[in-house]
């Protein structure tokens, strides 16, 4: 298992959109836009039950998360690794996110909706551009 470096964790901490993949049942890759964030467990993201990258992750937990300074496109981290799915402290981590990004808690609830934190190991991470 890799880990992470402070430099590439202060990066994470950074509210930068993050592309996750995941792979669809034909095999190709599915792409989504995320917010991510990274503490003592490593990386992480937030999303719902019956939404496309939860059904993918569900039959294959294999994951790459790439995370991208908006101010310079040759400074990123990418993390790959197989996703741990947990449903318990869903909601509070769709609320910590949303403070990240938005400032606020999570605005977009749906009816019923059961969020999803999904954790992904660092069993391989390559950054470009924090040496400096």
């Amino acid at each position: 298992m890799a880990t992470l470096d402070e430099k590439q964790r202060e990066f994470l901490a950074n509210p930068y959109y993050a592309v996750v993949s995941t792979v669809r049942d034909d095999g190709s890759v599915h792409n989504t836009v995320v917010w991510v964030d990274v503490d003592d467990e490593g990386l992480w993201f937030n999303t719902s039950i019956d939404r496309a990258k939860e059904r993918h992750l569900r039959k294959n937990p294999n994951v790459s998360i790439m995370v991208v300074d908006p101010a310079n496109p040759y400074k990123w981290v990418s993390v790959s690794g197989t996703a741990e799915l947990r449903t318990e402290g869903g909601d509070a981590g769709i609320d910590h996110l949303s403070n990240k990004y938005l400032g606020k808690d999570y605005p977009y609830r749906q009816p019923g909706e059961v969020r999803v934190t999904v954790r992904v190991p660092s069993e391989k991470v390559e950054a470009l551009g924090l040496d400096g």
